[in-house]
């Protein structure tokens, strides 16, 4: 194919490689590739010995791979430039899953990926399967040739995390290339193209209370005898305002300037009923991806259907804290810190411990690559693409972008908004799929085309 862009014959390859495409995903899929403690560590290498099978059927032969301790392998591979004058794109996704949870709510098997009207359903299939196939079947259209020189990065523990998240500005030049396309995000709703610019921090805190030795009778000794749960259900209630907005002092809140989920769509997302309020004030986006947001997701402390009448010597809860995509997460957390340290419920203190911080990302976005990306996802989706944050964080690409600091930084991919990634029943619609791929092919020549018309100078 000849490198200068040609969307209608490309557009007409790409269709041509759906039906094998497709295939391929639903056989990762079915792969409970989960890199987490207590899982067994074959499907994990099973699904990276998949992975490296269809980049060599894609006509990728310099294949290779990095181990880290206590880490996934990631493969790599490279693709030369076709000329001395060609920018270098670095492909990145992940062959690693979420475990399924509870799978009761799963309207069918987690890891047996099953036909749903238009898309797929499987436990990864999007998050992070069907961007992996995005890349693979970009350089399938190309014969494994493509109008530009390519970086394979695929990651095997990316949601559990690993020591790769701090590799890359240890290796610069294995990582080197003029722009990054990061699949590990999609589009606002299915069918409107999206560029993801602004990813939040993330904290994790602990906070503890032990007041006794043990439990005692709640009618002996309860009212008098200070009780955890309730030391540290008070301290954790100061944590938001009335509205439900953070209240930790030293937090970045701004307002967001660009386009947001409207509340309907977010009440159909998340399956909020029109009764139910919503947290917090402000526009949806500020309180998404451009503020903080604070959840205990984890409770340490007797369950209902085995609580004794005994007053709780000990209590403990992890907070996750969101932060704003510029704010340091070492200053979000030390502020977390101290305003629980600054507590003394009923005179109590507490025991509160620091976990890990992985920083936010906020892109540039007047570059060539961006030129060339929202160029190609027109051409893709036949729709202005629109630029949006995600509340989620991704520490790699801080690592990525460390390592080549005058790359450009792209997030787009096959996911979407109603996907439902990491919780039951996630899906990806094969319309999304097809226009990723398609979008991603395109992005090679529209850059390849731009970087020789400025003379190779971006």
């Amino acid at each position: 194919m000849p490198h200068e862009v040609n969307a209608s014959a490309l557009e007409s390859t790409v269709d041509a490689l759906m039906d094998d495409v497709c295939a391929d995903l639903k056989r990762l899929a079915a792969i409970p590739s989960i890199a987490f403690p207590g899982f067994s560590p074959e499907p994990v290498l099973r699904a990276r010995d998949v992975v490296v099978e269809l980049l060599r059927a894609a006509g990728v032969h310099d294949i290779g791979e990095l181990n880290l301790p206590a880490t996934a392998p990631v493969v790599t591979a490279t693709v030369p430039p076709p000329t001395p004058d060609a920018p270098t794109v670095l492909l990145y996704a992940h062959y690693d899953v979420q475990p399924p949870g509870d799978e009761r709510p799963w309207e069918s098997p987690p890891f047996e990926p099953t036909e749903i009207e238009g898309g797929l359903r499987a436990r990864g299939v999007a998050d992070c399967k069907a961007n992996l196939m995005v890349h693979i079947g970009a350089l399938r259209a190309y014969g494994g040739r493509p109008p530009v020189g390519i970086k394979v990065v695929f990651e095997g523990q990316e949601e559990y995390g690993s020591a790769f998240d701090a590799y890359p500005p240890t290796d610069p030049a294995a990582f080197a290339c003029d722009a990054m396309i990061i699949a590990d995000t999609g589009n606002i709703r299915p069918g409107t193209p999206t560029l993801t610019t602004a990813l939040r921090g993330s904290v994790d805190v602990l906070v503890e209370v032990r007041t006794l030795d043990a439990g005692l009778h709640s009618g002996e000794y309860g009212g008098v005898a200070p009780d955890a749960l309730l030391v540290l259900i008070k301290a954790l209630a100061t944590l938001h305002d009335v509205h439900g907005d953070v209240a930790v002092e030293g937090l970045r809140r701004e307002p967001w300037g660009g386009p947001a989920l409207t509340e309907d769509a977010f009440r159909d997302l998340v399956g909020v009923s029109r009764g139910m309020p919503l947290l917090g004030s402000g526009g949806l986006g500020e309180r998404l991806w451009s503020g903080p947001a604070l959840t205990v997701v984890g409770l340490d402390a007797p369950s209902v259907d085995h609580g004794a009448a005994a007053v709780v010597p000990h209590a403990r809860a992890k907070l996750n804290l969101r932060v704003h995509p510029r704010q340091d997460p070492r200053e979000a957390q030390d502020a977390l810190v101290r305003h629980l340290r600054r507590l003394r419920p009923f005179g109590i203190p507490l025991t509160v411990t620091p976990g890990d911080t992985g920083p936010g990302y906020e892109a540039a976005t007047d570059g060539p690559a961006y030129r060339a990306a929202r160029s190609a996802l027109h051409r893709a989706w036949g729709a202005e693409p629109v630029h949006a944050a995600s509340g989620g964080s991704i520490p790699l690409v801080n690592g990525l972008a460390a390592a080549a600091p005058r790359a450009e930084v792209l997030l787009f991919g096959a996911e979407d908004n109603l996907c439902r990634l990491h919780g039951p029943n996630e899906r990806v619609l094969y319309s999304e799929l097809r226009g990723a791929l398609l979008a991603e092919a395109l992005f090679f020549a529209e850059y390849a085309a731009a970087h020789r018309r400025s003379g190779g100078a971006g």
